[in-house]
């Protein structure tokens, strides 16, 4: 199909395809521990969903909600009887709940091989200068100290060399800025600039921002904004990028709607610019 946005391939995906597919041998998870905020609901429980498709040992799902959570994991087990799935109630705003989650991770689960930052937060929509300040800066108690407090444990956890991090951003960190989403997009912006930064201070991780699609989920639901990708896709393309397979896009920014052949062929270019990454525009100007 065409894209409706300005896309790095030709191919425009909206729904998963063979080579991202999870029970690929290529993009196999087996033997690994796979950490996602946010698990309960949403992208983050089709994202356990995938990853356990893909071989994952272990899953670890964190979130506000036990519910949920506990709903995910009946669920992805019936499936997957041989991935083991531990839950862990916990707010990522809270320092003491998100470093105890991964605590008890790392002592009973063992080293983390994958952690996806996934748990996030949209403001309700309102113009900047009519915005209710505790509304808007909620955005940045989850999207950004959330994002820190998660990583920090994470990092705390001795994760093996080539741990993969990967964080779910948002396409309206680069594309031009629509009225009543400030409180969003300045969040989203400042954690995927953090993340850049977990990057380069520790180059033995592997680190990727990615826009998740527009998928139906309540969060799309209350962005008014209408789904166009289907929920598989998300999903399987974290499984591929998480891979050796995506090795090249460490430290970039990428769309799940792009086909992984087509970036594959462009992997040179990719690792030795400054291809999807965040910059100011004609920076360093000729």
């Amino acid at each position: 199909m065409s894209a409706p946005f300005p896309s790095l391939t030709k191919t425009w995906h909206t729904e998963a395809y063979p080579a991202i597919s999870p029970t690929r041998p290529e993009v196999s998870s087996k033997g690994k521990t796979i950490v996602i905020t946010g698990g309960g609901s949403g992208l983050g429980a089709r994202i356990a969903r995938d990853f356990a498709a893909s071989g994952a040992s272990k899953l670890a799902l964190l979130g506000r909600t036990e519910r949920t959570l506990l709903a995910t994991k009946r669920a992805i087990e019936a499936e997957f009887p041989s991935t083991t799935i531990s839950t862990f109630v916990a707010d990522v705003t809270s320092k003491p709940a998100v470093d105890a989650a991964f605590a008890s991770i790392r002592s009973t689960l063992g080293p983390i091989h994958v952690f996806v930052n996934n748990a996030g937060y949209l403001p309700a929509m309102a113009d900047a200068a009519t915005t209710p300040l505790d509304e808007w800066w909620l955005g940045f108690d989850i999207n950004v100290k959330g994002s820190l407090l998660a990583t920090q444990a994470f990092l705390r956890a001795k994760v093996p060399e080539g741990a993969v991090l990967i964080n779910v951003s948002t396409a309206i960190v680069h594309i031009p800025p629509m009225a009543g989403f400030s409180g969003y997009a300045a969040s989203k912006l400042a954690a995927t600039k953090f993340f850049d930064y977990v990057q380069v201070e520790n180059p033995a991780l592997h680190v990727v921002n990615v826009q998740p699609g527009i998928v139906e989920t309540n969060m799309n639901i209350k962005s008014e904004m209408p789904a166009m990708d289907n929920e598989n896709l998300p999903g399987a393309f974290l499984v591929w990028l998480a891979s050796p397979e995506a090795k090249f896009l460490k430290g970039k920014f990428v769309w799940v709607n792009w086909d992984v052949e087509e970036m594959k062929a462009k992997a040179k270019e990719i690792e030795e610019g400054n291809l999807l990454t965040l910059s100011l525009e004609g920076w360093p100007f000729a």
